[in-house]
């Protein structure tokens, strides 16, 4: 969480200007006392208004004409981090060559706070040599950037640019400012997503799992200082200092699973891994008229049982159990056949919670008979307790 802290969200004019408002609402959200800053280009794209509505405290715009005859000093040296949503190449090289022409960038000089930038431009600005020198610049200053993404940019063209996703931008914000390091020093791998097991080329058997609760905690566990490794099926934002390996079956879930466990200090399994998968795909699509086909089903991989097998000393794995009855003695029995170490159970049939929700409520189970309920969340304060659960069970005893 980012209670109390003080973050100036500075605002330049790009067409992108319009996502640091979901980018405002989820930083008060988290708890954070929001300061908007925003530059003459910013009004063109979006309201005055909407950001003094949303945030903490109103707009300020002006370095000349504020109530403070000096905001940009009392700005930069009250502000516990300063992130720039969405940075123009215009502001990027200001700020990289010093140069105050605006509240913004004077702000940003007038600080000792941590900073992250947003870039978000046109592919050929994004490409070009000065833009990239200026961003090396701040890099080496220790300047926080976050990488644009593909995607649709103004006009209808497809390219790099795209401002990194909201969710993406409040998880730098939270490195940025060392929130609950924690985890520093370990290795975490999570799996998240539902395995899609092939049928034909264009069929496969798969679930419900959007993959948000396993972002969720590969993002809390890059937050808290650890070194993450994402194996995923779900496209969905990631942390920006995460490995990711993208999978879409159980047997290629398995495969990249053996390759990250064995070196990670904690492997959390929210992956929901298909438990059968046709015993043979057909080679061309099926046709309706050919008639009811057979397909026959096998099992797949045990994945987590066989993390449980093999779990070398000090490492901690944890399971997911997505129940519909009888959750806490399924999920008991799950992690003793397992050989987990903790269990986290859900009802998927309750309101709110489970597949394909923002929010969800567990229940961790601990092999040592320990057991903690966390209520209705949101899937990044479920994260949250996962890794408590974590720290806590890997305390020397």
């Amino acid at each position: 969480m980012l209670d109390g802290r003080r973050i100036v969200l500075g605002v330049s004019g790009g067409i992108a200007a319009y996502k640091a408002i979901d980018v405002c609402r989820r930083l008060v959200d988290r708890g954070a006392h929001v300061v908007p800053v925003m530059t003459k280009g910013a009004l063109r794209f979006v309201g005055e208004t909407t950001f003094s509505a949303l945030a903490s405290e109103r707009v300020h715009t002006e370095l000349f004409g504020d109530a403070d005859p000096i905001p940009h000093t009392r700005l930069g040296q009250s502000a516990d981090l300063i992130v720039i949503v969405p940075a123009t190449a215009r502001v990027i090289g200001s700020y990289a060559a010093g140069i105050s022409s605006d509240l913004l960038t004077a702000t940003l000089l007038a600080t000792e706070a941590p900073v992250v930038v947003c870039p978000a431009m046109h592919t050929e600005m994004w490409e070009h040599p000065a833009v990239q020198d200026n961003l090396a610049t701040l890099a080496r200053r220790g300047v926080h950037i976050v990488p644009p993404e593909e995607g649709r940019l103004a006009g209808g063209d497809i390219g790099k640019g795209r401002l990194a996703a909201p969710e993406t931008i409040v998880e730098a914000c939270e490195t940025a400012l060392g929130a609950t390091r924690d985890l520093t020093g370990l290795s975490v791998v999570v799996t998240a997503g539902g395995t899609r097991e092939p049928v034909d080329p264009v069929r496969f058997l798969g679930n419900r799992s959007s993959g948000k609760q396993g972002h969720a905690l590969a993002a809390e566990a890059a937050a808290r200082g650890a070194k993450v490794t994402l194996i995923t099926t779900a496209d969905l934002p990631v942390p920006p200092a995460a490995t990711v390996v993208r999978v879409e079956t159980a047997a290629q879930m398995d495969e990249a699973v053996r390759e990250a466990a064995p070196g990670a200090d904690v492997v959390v399994m929210a992956a929901a891994v298909a438990d059968f998968r046709p015993a043979e795909v057909a080679p061309s699509k099926l046709k309706k008229r050919d008639g009811v086909p057979e397909i026959t089903l096998v099992p797949t991989v045990d994945i987590l049982e066989g993390l449980g097998s093999r779990k070398p000393p000090g490492q901690t794995v944890v399971g997911f159990a997505a129940e519909t009855d009888q959750v806490r003695q399924n999920a008991l029995s799950k992690l003793v056949a397992k050989g987990a170490d903790l269990i986290v159970a859900n009802d998927v049939t309750a309101p709110g919670a489970g597949f394909e929700h923002d929010t969800n409520q567990v229940v961790i189970l601990d092999a040592d008979g320990t057991e903690r309920e966390v209520p209705l969340a949101d899937k990044r304060a479920i994260a949250r307790a996962v890794f408590t659960a974590v720290l806590d069970r890997r305390k020397p005893s």
